[in-house]
């Protein structure tokens, strides 16, 4: 198919075009790929830690108001209990809605039993004096409660630990595939290149050439371009060009003959004429010298 150079260019920057947007596709699906594993480990595993963080933050902060108040002889600061056991309720339904490992279901069944209870006996704190069993009874459903979060804070950190190495391998691999695809890309890209530009590199310099040549009057001088295209017919008439100044050329060579050649006649006939009017005054010249001697 004969194709301009105007198309033959458009359809070059097309296709690099076209590498260009393969590698940026390819690494927005890498990187969106990647990006979703690390957001599934915050979002899924890391939030489920930091909740089950803050239950135990806030029943250590309860625990440790009720119990220096139970050893000063105080009254239990309400407000900020009922405040804590807010934010306790408040984490315990975000980790409920957070349920991403395989028996974290179950887990956090029981720690939302245990809360439970626990917020009845601080409830209850609140309202009646404590005694000593009090405080035991709700130091050990503190404890089986924080071995619960504990659990549940090591079965998250066990999934994120999975999942980073998982990350770190695909990862890896979008690393591999994404170097050996834009090293083919390079090469093909480069070999286009290098062989767009050659095309035209060529017949530009051979035309170059050719137009010095005509500059230094040679005329024989030719360009051969194949193909159908614009250099194609850049040649043929460059060629046509030639001819003609060569035609030309060789016609000004046959007329500057004959005008010398002319000239040369004129300049005998003008010589000839002079040596015939010298021949006839001589002959004037020895007819007066006759008739004078004749006289005498």
């Amino acid at each position: 198919m004969n194709l301009s150079i105007r198309t033959k260019f458009t359809l070059g920057m097309i296709f690099l075009f076209i590498i260009i947007l393969v590698l940026s596709v390819s690494s927005a699906f890498y990187m969106n790929k990647l990006s979703g594993k690390t957001s599934a480990i915050l979002k899924e595993n890391y939030l489920s830690v930091v909740y089950a963080r803050e239950i135990s933050e806030g029943m250590m902060n309860i625990n440790q108001e009720i119990t220096t108040c139970f050893l000063t002889h105080k009254d239990p600061d309400s407000l900020k209990i009922l405040r804590e056991l807010t934010l306790i309720n408040k984490a315990l339904q975000s980790a409920k809605n957070n349920l991403t490992e395989p028996g974290e279901d179950k887990l956090v069944a029981a720690i939302d039993t245990d809360v439970n209870e626990y917020r009845n006996i601080v409830m209850r704190s609140l309202k009646l004096p404590d005694s000593e069993s009090d405080i035991l009874f709700l130091q050990n459903i503190s404890g089986d409660l924080y071995k619960r979060l504990v659990h549940l804070m090591q079965m998250n950190g066990t999934a994120i630990e999975a999942k980073t190495d998982d990350a770190k391998i695909a990862a890896k691999n979008a690393l591999t595939q994404m170097t050996i695809l834009a090293t083919l890309c390079f090469l093909i890209g480069f070999s286009f290149t290098f062989s767009f530009a050659s095309y035209f590199n060529e017949r530009f310099f051979q035309l170059y050439n050719g137009i010095k040549e005509i500059v230094s009057n040679n005329y024989d001088q030719r360009l051969f371009f194949s193909g159908k295209d614009e250099f194609y017919e850049i040649s043929m008439l460059f060629n046509e060009m030639a001819e003609k100044l060569k035609k030309n050329k060789q016609k000004m060579a046959v007329t500057l003959i004959e005008e010398s050649g002319k000239e040369h006649n004129i300049n005998d006939i003008q010589e000839l004429k002079n040596f015939l009017l010298r021949v006839k005054t001589l002959e004037e010249q020895a007819i007066e010298l006759i008739s004078r001697l004749e006289q005498k």
